[in-house]
């Protein structure tokens, strides 16, 4: 007798690329049915059902691309903003864009951007001491990923001014003193939903005040773009009023790479991942960790030792598959956090009881080994973790310049 699968809801929702609001929704119109899962009784989904009820839907209509490679025609340069630790920064490097400048606050970041680019200019402290004017016509894109803060409505359509006090407000202000043919700004895939989608359209009103039109928001899934990790992030492109010219966003690859790809010798690196320094487990949590196999979470624990690791929260309803997850190696690897070891979203080794390494975190990120991180393990951890991954920032750095070749040859015929 072969046993019935179950998907969570954060599986199914994760599956499908919906949130879990549409499948309750979906749920309750009887579209897509949740059960009782018979031993644990949460609420979950037959795997089967869901193959066959959205096949199409999970295919993502993805058409196959070689390569969204494309030269420049022209030195092309940026302004990067919220920069980090160089995650978007590096990745336009590699399609062929010149960091002219970029800004960012956090100390650590700013001396690993030194260390690797000595030649950058990077400008560190709080944007809103930086005038940035002197760059108007010099500069061909502005990036950033600003932090996601609440506004304050003043009125029905929200203006820059009501955006005041926000970081969002400073990206804007910086792109108003510049003016480049073209910004684009990288989040969260939950600012979509923040302050139920009021955020976005703040934001969107905003560029629209300050004389762009924002392209259709999409949310790249990095493991599209040769990213062996469960990473999304959503884009915000603004064109200049002035320019006709369509931005297309990268075209995804049906190629998915694995953690073994990130961590061993292959097509994204030439050789094994180097030694480095990691965090490591408490004894307690080794023990229960020791038990949990590849691809497994708390829920392939002994039942007595599941009750007793998840306290309280074994009774609640979810999934929550990220505690006690052991990643496998023929899967990409779940998001990547901040902290290495935090309890709800857990990463640990396919082979080894531990968190993955500085190192092993930076490859599952895309960065290349020589990239070098400044500040404590925990500072590392955290740079590694903001970051856009690598090869990401490489394809939308190849959609920028597709985009600016196109608008400079309309520019400058020859």
């Amino acid at each position: 007798m072969v046993m019935e699968k179950y998907l969570t809801l954060a599986e199914t929702a994760e599956l499908l690329g919906k949130n879990k609001e549409t499948l309750r929704r979906w749920d309750r119109e009887g579209k897509l049915t949740a059960i009782r899962e018979p031993m644990s009784n949460y609420r979950v989904y037959r795997k089967s059902e869901v193959l066959e009820l959205f096949s199409e839907f999970i295919q993502f209509d993805i058409k196959e691309t070689d390569s969204n490679y494309v030269k420049p025609n022209h030195e092309y340069k940026v302004l990067e903003l919220f920069a980090g630790a160089g995650g978007l920064a590096v990745g336009l490097e590699k399609a062929g864009l010149k960091c002219e400048v970029l800004n960012e606050i956090d100390k650590d970041a700013c001396e690993t951007l030194r260390k690797n680019r000595p030649h950058w200019k990077i400008l560190e402290g709080d944007i809103k001491e930086f005038e940035f004017s002197k760059y108007n016509g010099k500069i061909d894109v502005i990036t950033g990923g600003f932090p996601c803060q609440a506004f304050s409505y003043a009125g029905k359509k929200l203006g820059l001014a009501d955006a005041r006090g926000t970081l969002f407000y400073e990206f804007a202000r910086v792109i108003q003193e510049v003016n480049p043919p073209i910004c684009i700004g990288e989040n969260v895939r939950g600012l979509l939903s923040h302050d139920n989608g009021k955020t976005l359209h703040g934001m969107i009103s905003i560029l629209d005040e300050i004389g762009y039109n924002v392209v259709p928001v999409k949310v790249l899934k990095a493991i599209n773009y040769k990213v062996p990790q469960k990473r999304e992030r959503l884009i915000l492109v603004g064109v200049r009023k002035d320019i006709k010219i369509k931005y297309e966003y990268p075209k995804p690859y049906k190629k998915i790479y694995n953690l073994k790809d990130a961590l061993k010798k292959g097509e994204l690196y030439d050789c094994n991942v180097p030694k480095s320094n990691g965090a490591k487990y408490p004894q307690s949590k080794k023990d229960v960790l020791d038990l949990v196999p590849p691809k497994g979470y708390w829920r392939d624990l002994p039942l007595e030792i599941q009750k007793e690791f998840m306290g309280g929260s074994f009774y609640l309803g979810g999934g929550k598959t990220g505690i006690a997850r052991r990643i496998g190696w023929d899967e990409p690897c779940l998001t990547l956090t901040c902290s290495p070891a935090q309890k709800q979203t857990e990463r640990c080794h396919p082979d080894e009881t531990r968190p993955f390494t500085v190192r092993e975190y930076a490859r599952i990120q895309t960065f290349p080994d020589d990239w070098e991180f400044a500040g404590s393990l925990a500072q590392q951890y955290k740079q590694i973790g903001n970051a856009v991954p690598i090869n990401l920032g490489l394809e939308v750095g190849y959609s920028i310049v597709k985009f600016l070749n196109e608008y400079y040859n309309l520019s400058n015929p020859k």
